[in-house]
């Protein structure tokens, strides 16, 4: 391992730090946190097993249950010290205990892992199997008819948003539209255990159709320009003029050499499909009411459940660090010439 790439892992350290350090902050000094939190719950407890339910303001606290709280949570030590306790607990994946869930946070979040893992993967590799060859083509038929109906359509799409183009496709094509074609939500139908192995393709299909291309058109105009641009700068080099006074044919040179240069933009970016499990929005996933991390994130922040929402943003940050790293590492594949020191 190069010492660049060492000074890369050594990176991820202070910037984990800082990211832990601003979540420890939110979650334990924020109105609404773990204390408080446990303080209502037990005068709720209270009021509601006093024959009745009285007001939370009426019902007082028994004497030593506050310091009892204080020092089961680690109020009664130095910040540092809760601080070094709790980034040790996040070490170990133990999050918390979710509000809401009533169940440890690194649970809650395990269980969506799968749901947006699949939509996330499949949007991803469906976005570099389309992109990938209308890039390519648009740079052959540059200033064509072609090019310019193709541009048109891809910048339309992109100056939708994901969640707004969903809203729109579940009113057209959603159950109980005009064109009833899909369903209204949910990431797989009710009858699913009892359905056969072809059947559960063609239900997943069917379920899917409309997040997914939702999910691609995020990343759509991007990655087309961008392939589209990174040829025609590469067929502009000397290498592919030399190639072409050397009598080769303009499929060999456009497909051999221009285009292994041309997808190293686009390779680099594979490095981050380790943060794909929170791939997609918090809103794509609300508007067609699939519970995967995304959903979870939204219902979290609506309903204060700050172990989870935070839990959420500490995973996703340090795994998109990790993936920065891996794009480097792909950058040298790629391109051999390519040397970090």
């Amino acid at each position: 391992m190069t010492p660049y790439f060492i000074r890369r892992f050594l990176l991820i350290i202070p910037t984990f730090i800082g990211i832990t350090l601003a979540v420890f902050v939110v979650m334990h000094f924020v109105p609404g946190g773990t204390v408080e939190r446990q303080i209502m719950q037990y005068k709720q407890a209270l009021a509601e097993g006093g024959g009745g339910r009285a007001e939370l303001t009426e019902v007082g606290l028994p004497e030593g249950a506050m310091e009892e709280m204080r020092r089961y949570y680690g109020f009664d030590k130095p910040l540092h010290i809760r601080y070094a306790q709790w980034l040790w607990n996040v070490l170990k994946f133990d999050l918390g205990r979710s509000y809401i869930y009533q169940d440890p946070v690194w649970d809650v979040i395990k269980s969506r892992f799968p749901i947006s893992l699949f939509l996330g993967l499949t949007g991803f590799f469906l976005s570099y199997l389309v992109c990938v060859p209308l890039g390519v083509y648009k740079a052959i038929k540059h200033g064509s008819r072609f090019d310019f109906l193709s541009s048109f359509i891809v910048f339309l799409g992109y100056s939708v948003p994901g969640w707004a183009l969903g809203t729109a496709l579940l009113v057209l094509f959603g159950g109980g539209s005009f064109w009833n074609v899909f369903p209204l939500g949910g990431f797989r139908p009710d009858n699913w255990e009892y359905l056969g192995f072809f059947e559960k393709i063609g239900a997943q299909l069917h379920y899917m159709f409309l997040p997914v291309l939702c999910y691609m058109m995020g990343s759509f105009a991007t990655l087309t320009i961008l392939m589209k641009n990174s040829l025609m700068e590469n067929l502009g080099q000397d290498y592919v003029r030399t190639a072409f006074a050397k009598g080769l044919s303009e499929r060999r040179v456009i497909f051999v050499h221009a285009l292994r240069n041309s997808l190293i933009p686009i390779a680099t970016g594979l490095g981050h499909v380790i943060s794909l499990i929170l791939a997609g929005s918090f809103l794509i996933e609300k508007v067609f009411n699939i519970d995967g991390m995304g959903y979870l994130g939204y219902t979290s922040i609506l309903q204060r459940d700050y172990p989870v929402a935070l839990g959420i943003l500490v995973i996703s940050s340090l795994l998109m660090l990790v993936g920065n790293i891996l794009s480097d590492m792909i950058y040298v594949v790629v391109d051999p010439r390519i040397r970090f020191k």
